[in-house]
């Protein structure tokens, strides 16, 4: 799956555009790391423990993008952004969004 954040593709040619699509994830660090992080940003510094968090998540919403995008039977997503967000004080929304596109070779 090509998945581009610009709204064509090198070398192939838009025939149809399926739609939105969309992968999104929730996901909250656990108390053990909630506390490594709180006593890591009383020194300063990266908060390790948060960046894997969101690094991970931001991974997660574009394998379930992928996967919704196949399904919708897409060569490729294009215009692919991300936005995320806080749910709460402990929770982490990614979402991974684009057009469903399929392609031919010019």
């Amino acid at each position: 799956m090509i998945i581009a954040t610009t709204e064509a593709v090198a070398g192939r040619e838009v025939t149809e555009c399926l739609g939105q699509v969309f992968g999104v994830v929730v996901r909250s660090r656990g108390l053990g790391g909630n506390i490594v992080a709180g006593l890591r940003s009383i020194i300063g510094g990266e908060i390790k423990e948060y960046s894997a968090l969101v690094e991970d998540t931001r991974r997660h919403a574009i394998d379930r993008l992928v996967m919704n995008a196949t399904l919708m039977g897409a060569d490729a997503v294009v215009m692919m952004r991300f936005d995320s967000g806080s749910i709460g004080q402990t929770m982490n929304e990614v979402v991974a969004y684009g057009t469903a596109v399929k392609l031919k070779p010019l």
